[in-house]
């Protein structure tokens, strides 16, 4: 029973293919990259999910504060009706729910302007992982095309999988350069 596989190692065997080592070499070359570009497009779709769930607890505490707001208005409503009755404790309760209003004004802008940048970092993300997955999707496409040369021994699967190959490598450097 043979303990494992042989390989050509003679330049007679090799002589059959004379494709075998460069190919090998590149297809190899394009799995690695192919692992790379992958690696990047799932920390970017991993970013683009974080962002939107930070996103939309910003929008929560934005509605919180949205019925708080309407609560205290409502509260000020009460309190101009019945302020005739004792018009110093009357004073002292309308200013407070002045000052909560202007505080919850405030929140509320704050927390708008964090969750609108959250939402525009959750796109940029969102951009970036598009164009890693399309260059992971070229790189793929590549490198079985260059396998093809393997089996045909045509040179023109080889530089046409390289050429692929390239061209995704390209579109997915482009994630690193989205702003």
């Amino acid at each position: 029973m043979p303990e494992g596989i042989e390989l050509p190692e003679t330049e007679h065997e090799r002589g059959d293919n004379p494709f075998l080592v460069p190919v090998s070499v590149t297809i190899s070359t394009l799995a690695v990259l192919v692992a790379g570009v992958t690696l990047m497009s799932h920390r970017a779709h991993t970013e683009e999910l974080l962002r939107q769930s930070q996103a939309a607890n910003r929008w929560a505490q934005y509605q919180a504060k949205s019925v708080r707001q309407h609560t205290t208005e409502k509260s000020a409503e009460i309190v101009s009706i019945v302020a005739p009755l004792n018009k110093e404790i009357g004073e002292a309760v309308e200013k407070k729910n002045e000052a909560e209003l202007e505080h919850y004004k405030a929140d509320k802008e704050d927390i708008t302007k964090d969750a609108k940048d959250l939402e525009a970092d959750r796109d940029l993300a969102g951009r970036k992982a598009d164009r890693f997955d399309g260059g992971e999707a070229l790189l793929e496409v590549g490198l079985v095309i260059c396998s093809l040369t393997l089996l045909t021994k045509k040179r023109l699967f080889w530089i046409g999988g390289m050429v692929i190959a390239a061209a995704g490598l390209g579109f997915a450097l482009t994630g690193f350069l989205l702003h």
